[in-house]
């Protein structure tokens, strides 16, 4: 394989992985997979995340609070817009909204997806936005706060193609993890099938979701090949020529 790929989210600082980097970025080397962005959940974490980035000239940061934390101090648009002065720091979130684990009133996560909205406007930098159960309100959020003046890219997606259409008009990119090559996930798959390419990104979202052959196991950044494989191969594209595309999408998109 010559060329390279990116894995676009992934949680290197997590317990899971934190402790075995070596053998990590073994394996991405391994597999060609150049670089990674490490992708923030909390602003308390976010030192870890930063300083990974800022040891290792081929991982990136991005700085926001996850949807699924109720507990956490209001984040303003000042907190967010200090981490994204820093080195390194390449995005903002990710951030967006999910109904799926939590009940009641939720305003305050689309609070907080607001505010993360505008200080990626306010910025110029993309937004990584996270959805579950609630992509209706993602999108009317996206919209209502002009969400495609900054940009940015749906992770881990596993929406309808009517979400994927309505975010490809706001400028977003689509990125698909190891979810893409189970074998009961037709409609992420007929998705995939769709989407331009582009505007298409690939990831782990590790240490979870794990692609076959690896399905169950604890993911990581080197894993995004098979990711790769399957929808290169899936839209009848060279491998190599998937990776080239999907990497200067990532290059395109966080302007690194």
């Amino acid at each position: 394989m010559s060329a390279t790929l990116v894995d676009s989210h992934c949680h290197l600082d997590f317990p899971e992985l934190a402790g075995q980097l070596d053998g990590i970025f073994a394996l991405m080397r391994e597999n060609a997979v150049a670089k990674a962005l490490c992708v923030s959940v909390t602003l308390e974490d976010f030192p870890r995340v930063h300083a990974l980035a800022m040891a290792h000239d081929f991982l990136y940061a991005s700085a926001g609070v996850h949807p699924d934390y109720p507990d956490l101090p209001v984040v303003t648009e000042d907190d967010l817009l200090t981490r994204a002065a820093l080195p390194r720091v390449v995005a903002i979130g990710e951030t967006g909204l999910d109904y799926y684990r939590l009940t009641g009133d939720l305003e305050w996560q689309r609070e907080r997806f607001r505010t993360h909205i505008r200080a990626a406007r306010a910025c110029t930098k993309p937004l990584i936005i996270h959805t579950r159960s609630a992509a209706e309100d993602t999108i009317r959020l996206m919209q209502e706060e002009r969400a495609g003046d900054a940009g940015g890219v749906m992770h881990c997606f596993t929406e309808s193609w009517e979400v994927a259409r309505a975010a490809l008009d706001l400028g977003f990119y689509i990125s698909f993890s190891g979810i893409v090559t189970f074998r009961n996930a037709k409609e992420v798959q007929a998705v995939a099938a769709k989407v331009p390419l582009d505007r298409m990104l690939v990831e782990t979202d590790s240490p979870y979701l794990a692609p076959v052959p690896f399905r169950g196991k604890i993911n990581q950044p080197g894993h995004v090949r098979h990711v790769a494989r399957y929808l290169a191969a899936l839209r009848g594209v060279q491998e190599d020529a998937f990776a080239d595309i999907t990497t200067s999408n990532f290059h395109q998109l966080f302007k690194v």
